[in-house]
């Protein structure tokens, strides 16, 4: 009797060493030659992590609300005028650098239900393209759209949702179609955009 309590009190003590063996984190070692990094220091990890924002250093005020897109993290960032609302949305932005446009703009125009015309630039690239698409499943501006002061520039929704996240605009900003809803609702035309 005494040899099966020894039995099951080692593999008990077996399994409690080899589960905590294995929880211990290999990244906590640091390799011989290498210094121990400050723990102090931020570490970004992932480019498109969220992290709330402050307007004040973008803005010179919240006059009609504001709208920050951070095209390096893929997030679109709303501030009411009154400062009682802030939103943060994941986003998709665009395919490449010579696509994207940074810089001060503002909401000329808010549709529900966009149609949707292939860029001159965009059916030179993709002529296999159709020359239009109207409201519903398959417009890619999904069910709303804020339009910019920019020519063919918008924030807009979109019904792929495997783009949202990711480089894979042609210009636009992408927003989840609840998002853009949410969104579309709160931004006013005048509503100061900055994209960075």
């Amino acid at each position: 009797m005494s040899n099966k309590r020894f039995d099951f009190q080692n593999r008990r003590a077996f399994l409690a060493g080899s589960a905590a063996m294995l929880a211990t984190p290999a990244l906590a070692q640091v390799p011989a030659g290498q210094a121990e990094r400050d723990p102090t220091q931020s570490v970004r990890r992932n480019i498109s992590s969220f992290r709330t924002l402050d307007w004040q250093p973008y803005f010179d005020s919240l006059n009609n609300g504001a709208i920050l897109v951070d095209i390096d993290s893929r997030a679109v960032h709303y501030w009411s005028e009154d400062q009682s609302i802030y939103k943060l949305y994941p986003s998709s932005v665009p395919l490449t650098d010579d696509l994207t446009r940074r810089g001060r703009t503002s909401v000329v125009q808010k549709v529900t239900g966009p149609s949707w015309r292939p860029t001159p630039s965009m059916l030179e690239r993709n002529p296999e393209w159709p020359d239009f698409i109207g409201p519903g499943p398959d417009n890619p501006l999904g069910t709303h759209a804020l339009y910019l002061s920019w020519t063919y520039y918008r924030i807009h929704g979109t019904h792929d949702t495997r783009k949202i996240g990711r480089k894979s605009s042609n210009g636009c900003i992408g927003l989840y179609n609840e998002h853009i809803q949410e969104l579309f609702g709160m931004a006013e035309v005048g509503t100061q955009v900055l994209l960075i």
